[in-house]
């Protein structure tokens, strides 16, 4: 389980810097759509990660 912790939080960070690196080289209305949708995809996993620990239950 630790192997696949590290693993996660280590593609996290790399994601985080290719990501950085590469939309500050887009045009601002790419920027805006590309925030918007993250945002939409942490409130979707948000809502299913509350609704798979409320099953759980």
């Amino acid at each position: 389980m630790g192997k696949f912790m590290s693993g996660m939080t280590a593609g996290a960070l790399v994601g985080a810097a290719v990501g950085t690196v590469i939309i500050s080289q887009m045009d601002r209305k790419t920027q805006r759509m590309i925030r918007r949708t993250g945002k939409k995809m942490i409130n979707s996993m948000s809502d299913t990660y509350d609704g798979m620990m409320h099953w759980m239950k």
